[in-house]
């Protein structure tokens, strides 16, 4: 079995609620793929200058979040961090994961008691909304791609 690092990999394995992203039947699924399409252009603006392919979640967190929840249903959740942004992760039912955790390294965030976030709060940033639509379309053509190699 693959070792994955990200929060909570070892639940992970609720299904997908849509077929919209073939090949993407659980959040594992998701991370695989995805981490052949983070970038530095799906990167918080403000982080880019140290996204590299080897901490390839950093930044990527928010738009990372909304697009399970597209894919998984849930809520999304978010850990305040100094400077006062957000770091977003999925909550389905008694599921908890964190598909950008790895940006932080050994650090132990804290998963408890943190306030749900919005979408629209969130996308109401033109450049994180972009972000976030190139980030789908990309996951969209990656599994149209693997659907038709098969």
């Amino acid at each position: 079995m693959k070792q994955y690092r990200f929060y909570g990999w070892q639940q992970a394995d609720v299904p997908a609620v849509t077929d919209e992203y073939p090949g993407i039947r659980t959040p594992r699924d998701l991370y695989d793929a995805l981490s052949e399409i983070w970038c530095a252009e799906t990167c918080a603006p403000r982080m880019r200058d140290n996204w590299s392919p080897e901490n390839k979640t950093l930044g990527q967190c928010s738009i990372t979040a909304f697009l399970a929840q597209d894919i998984f249903g849930g809520t999304v959740y978010g850990i305040l961090r100094p400077g006062g942004n957000y770091h977003c992760y999925n909550v389905i039912g008694e599921c908890l994961f964190d598909l950008t955790s790895e940006q932080f390294g050994d650090e132990v965030l804290c998963y408890q008691d943190n306030p749900e976030q919005s979408r629209d709060v969130h996308f109401a940033k033109d450049e994180k909304r972009l972000r976030y639509e190139y980030l789908r379309k990309a996951l969209k053509a990656y599994c149209g791609k693997n659907a038709a190699m098969q």
